[in-house]
């Protein structure tokens, strides 16, 4: 990480050009950022014809906001250095319950984290440069429409759900 001229290191807000929270998003050097969360589908429950539509309403929804970016966070945790604590802890351990106790919450760790495997959070994010509050407002509100519209269900991130 390179250091400013004061010997200070940059925050993450600095790499990334965060200037500061906004009534409805987050101003950055490259404009305001609307986030939107979109509820994820379980398409392992739907037929290949509902996919196929599915597919179809999303590109449909790009092709009318253009400029909208896509991100796929993981909602889960990484449980991969509390298990290894856990599997030298259970190798150091002399007591065969403790060491037995040990294994256990360390197979508790793996079947928490399968079942946390799938948990998937979309978010669409339109930027809007050079724009008034008012027209920010305006035209994220038709966004969530256009979102709304396509058969997704959404909703706009305030200032504590972005952090």
């Amino acid at each position: 990480m390179k250091k400013t001229k004061k010997g200070k290191r940059n925050s993450v807000q600095e790499l990334l050009g965060i200037q500061r929270f906004t009534r409805y998003g987050l101003q950055t050097d490259q404009g305001e950022l609307v986030f939107f969360r979109v509820a994820p589908t379980n398409i392992s429950v739907l037929s290949r014809m509902n996919i196929e539509n599915k597919i179809s309403h999303l590109k449909d929804l790009l092709s009318v906001e253009p400029d909208t970016e896509v991100i796929c966070t993981d909602s889960c945790e990484c449980f991969d250095d509390n298990r290894e604590y856990l599997r030298r802890r259970a190798m150091e351990e002399s007591n065969p319950k403790v060491r037995k106790l040990l294994e256990q919450d360390r197979k508790m760790l793996t079947q928490m984290q399968a079942e946390m495997a799938n948990a998937r959070e979309f978010y669409l994010v339109k930027r809007y440069t050079d724009l008034k509050p008012e027209m920010v407002f305006t035209l994220s509100n038709t966004t969530m429409k256009n979102i709304s519209d396509y058969g997704f269900e959404t909703e706009r991130l305030g200032k504590d759900q972005i952090k």
